[in-house]
């Protein structure tokens, strides 16, 4: 299991500012004439992996404000997090990304090993207060009629926040909407840096990053982007960056935030001989 991230008393950043973006994606052609049965259309899949704001603001954060990037807690998987402390501590609602989080990439079940800890999260919070925020399902751009993210809701029993702009831009007025509190209130669950850290640090949230489900089936562009993001958060790690602190947990109790998974029991069998 990887350690939860602890912050240093004597690093007490401020929750980051939202910052502005420049890059947009101009606007898919006939994305919005695809039927249900058809789903995203090539080109609307394709600009799915294609994040020119995300890729600016990384580019900008690289010679800015790297903390960004880095997550309060990092784990293996989503039934490491405690959502009752969580709830506890404060937080009134968690949102979710859903590729390689919950879901497969372009699947629209939740990962079968991932069902017990979605199910932890909806008694800690209520289903009111979990939500998916995708850059595929609900994107006005890769999903304008929604019905992928009617789909899901149904297939998962969990909202789908509708929105415009792919994370990591645009300001949190949705999400916030949504949950009805502010965003430092809100925990962001996501496998990426570029896009769910980042998304969720420049709005004051909690940042949980766990590992990717499945690597296999990404694009190459997704595949090199993740290896840029990881070696620039590595680097920054090692050389002591810190996540900014975040005013509902003291750097004492991030550790508190994740239950160790259950090790197997030794055995007890004899040593083959």
């Amino acid at each position: 299991m990887q350690e939860a991230t602890i912050l240093d008393p004597s690093h007490q950043s401020p929750a980051p500012a939202s910052v502005p973006v420049q890059a947009s994606i101009p606007p898919a052609p006939d994305s919005t004439h695809h039927s249900r049965s058809e789903g995203p259309s090539r080109w609307a899949r394709m600009q799915q992996n294609l994040n020119l704001a995300g890729i600016g603001l990384f580019l900008h954060i690289l010679g800015g404000n790297q903390q960004l990037a880095l997550p309060h807690l990092s784990v293996t998987d989503i039934t490491e997090v405690n959502w009752d402390r969580l709830k506890q501590a404060g937080f009134k609602g968690v949102v979710f990304d859903k590729d390689n989080t919950l879901t497969r990439p372009f699947q629209l079940q939740v990962e079968p090993k991932l069902l017990s800890a979605v199910e932890r999260c909806r008694l800690a919070f209520g289903s009111a207060g979990m939500a998916l925020l995708s850059n595929s399902a609900g994107l006005t751009q890769y999903d304008p009629q929604g019905h992928e993210a009617t789909q899901l809701e149904s297939s998962m029993g969990m909202a789908v926040i509708r929105h415009s702009e792919k994370k990591p831009s645009g300001g949190a007025v949705e999400v916030a909407a949504h949950f009805g509190c502010q965003p430092h209130e809100l925990v962001m669950v996501g496998d990426r840096y570029l896009t769910d850290v980042v998304f969720g640090n420049r709005h004051g949230m909690l940042t949980i990053r766990p590992l990717p489900l499945e690597l296999g089936s990404e694009p190459t562009g997704v595949v090199l982007a993740r290896r840029v993001e990881e070696a620039c958060v590595a680097r920054w790690t090692s050389q002591g960056l810190l996540p900014a602190a975040h005013p509902l947990i003291p750097h004492s109790q991030l550790s508190d935030m994740i239950t160790p998974p259950v090790q197997p029991p030794p055995s007890t069998s004899p040593p083959a001989v």
